[in-house]
This record gives structure tokens, sequence and C-alpha cells, in this order.
């Protein structure tokens, strides 16, 4: 076979593995989905080589989605880091074969400090299911690796179960867009769920005009503005809002009297409006539910703070 010809087999055996899974999830996966959101503690995931590299993707899975997490060879623990669990923790362990010989030396502390074991193995019988609270089936029928050697086909059967146990936990905690923020501010999606009005809102030269000022002399604002719209304000409180549409609407509708109305006549009186610590997110969902392309940003009492259009919103 050709290059390209094995590496479509090998996806093709992964996923073949993967979908094998679905019949093994049973009890023992409500169980553990219970256990780790039942865990007043840490969820500590443990495995040595490939499924401790595994292990560590589940554990920053976890800990990006809600459920405290993180990661620990088990020939660590040996060493002085058996400190770091206590009581209320709950031991996500893997192991292809589950018979790891580090691994099950390890198991004897957890039993003692009466931490619960969620075992993730290839091998029902193994000993690490054998003293595991609960038990996930992983087994596959052979690895992608010509060799049927190398963790290929098993390692991926790990991570995708890993990763069924974390989006079963989203849907339990009710976990949102706004929460998966907080865990990844410096993303796009964090970015864009955390930046608020007062971030991007445009401040300076502000288009505000009087209600009575004749179109011909509010063309002239709007456009020197460069925001498509024109605030009209009495006394420093917004009374309306005009837009370089409503002046080319104007222009047709009333041809020569045109640059005999005024702002008052084409203005919309009730312009969206939001606070400065309005999100970004719910600035766009406005823009989106009522077609407008700009927000004005106002301290409540109707004084304008700044603009946020939409090019401001595309961060």
């Amino acid at each position: 076979m050709t290059a390209r010809e094995y590496a479509i087999q090998c996806i093709k055996d992964e996923a073949q593995a993967v979908m094998e899974l679905i019949p093994q999830i049973d009890d023992s996966f409500d169980e553990a989905v219970d256990l780790i959101y039942n865990c007043k503690g840490k969820v500590i995931v443990t495995g040595v080589g490939k499924s401790g590299h595994i292990g560590a993707k589940i554990a920053a899975t976890f800990a990006s989605t809600g459920t405290p997490s993180f990661f620990i060879n088990p020939l660590d623990v040996f060493h002085g880091d058996l400190g770091v669990m206590a009581q209320g923790d709950v031991v996500l362990a893997i192991s292809n074969s589950g018979q790891t010989d580090e691994l099950l030396r390890f198991i004897p502390m957890v039993l003692h400090m009466q931490i619960p074991i969620i075992g993730m193995s290839g091998n029902p019988q193994s000993l690490l299911a054998k003293y595991s609270t609960c038990h996930l089936n992983v087994s596959v029928k052979k690895e992608a690796c010509p060799l049927n050697l190398a963790p290929t086909s098993s390692t991926m059967a790990q991570l995708a179960m890993g990763d069924a146990l974390a989006v079963a936990l989203i849907e339990r905690r009710n976990f949102q867009p706004r929460d998966f923020a907080q865990f990844h501010p410096g993303g796009e999606l964090g970015k864009r769920l955390l930046t608020t009005a007062q971030d991007v809102m445009r401040t300076d030269d502000m288009p505000v005009l009087p209600p009575e000022m004749h179109l011909g002399e509010a063309i002239i604002l709007v456009s020197k503005a460069k925001l498509g719209l024109g605030i009209a304000e009495v006394n420093g409180e917004i009374v309306g809002l005009i837009t370089d549409g409503d002046i080319r609407r104007a222009m047709e509708k009333w041809q020569a009297e045109f640059f005999d109305r005024t702002v008052s006549d084409i203005m919309t009186r009730t312009p969206k409006m939001v606070r400065p610590e309005t999100k970004i997110t719910e600035i766009q969902q406005i823009m989106n539910k009522y077609k407008v392309h700009s927000v004005l940003v106002t301290d409540g009492k109707n004084h304008l703070l700044g603009v946020v259009d939409h090019y401001a919103c595309m961060i």
C-alpha cells in the first residue's frame, strides 16, 4: 500500500474502534459521571506512558469545563506527590491492559485513603477493574498499527471516553459559554464573551446634533464622523438617532424640500442603547435582532458615553 492508503486505513481503524465503544457504555459510565459531579475535591487523573499522555489531556479538558482536575504520574506518588490527594477527591486511573505495575502499586494507597477510583482499561477482568469503584471498558479489537503493537486505536478509545465524560459533565453542570470564557480568557471565544461595550466603544468626535438642525447641515456632520449616524440631543440627553440610510430615504421622499426638513423629522426616537458593562456578545444579539449596525452606550440617564458599531464587535 502507498503511504496515503496506510493513512486512510489508520483513520478507518481508529474511527471503527471509537464507534465500537458505544455498546460498552453502561451503568458504570453513569456512576463515573455521578462520582465526578458529586466530587467535593479534585479529579486526579493518572496513567503511565501513552495512557498518561491521554490522561493529561483528559485532565486539561475537565479543568477547562468546570471540573477541578489535574494529572499526576503514579511514579511521582512514591516521591512525595501523594500529599496532593485528600478525602473528597476522585481518581481516574487509565491503563490499556489494566495490569500496569506502576499504576497497581499506586492503587492500595488510594484505597487506604478511601478515595473512589474510576478505572479505564481495555480489560474488564484486570486488577484495575477489580479494585475500581466503577470501570469504563475501552477495549478495542486491534490497534491501527500494522504490527498491532503501537498504542493507536486503544489511545484513541481512551481519549474518546474521556471526552464523553467531559461532555456529559458539561450538560450535567449546565456549563454555559460564559463559564467557558472564564477558563479561556486568552482565546477568541473568551475575548468575545468577556469584552464589554466600554472596551471597544468610540468616544471621540461624536456626531451630536440638535433636533432642529436642518438636514443639509446634518449630512456634513454625519459624513465627517464616519459612523454612518448622528445622535440627536437636547440638554445633554439623547432624544433620537438618524442614520445615513434615513438621510438617503428622506432625499428620495422630499427631494427639493429636503433641505427644509430637520433632524426631528426623520430621527428614530427609540434608538438601541446599552450600558458600558454590556458584553459584546449581547450587543451582537441586539444588532442581529433589530437589524441595526450600531448601538449607543449611555450611563443609564440617556447621557451619551460612546458608540459601538458592527466593526467594533469583530474582535
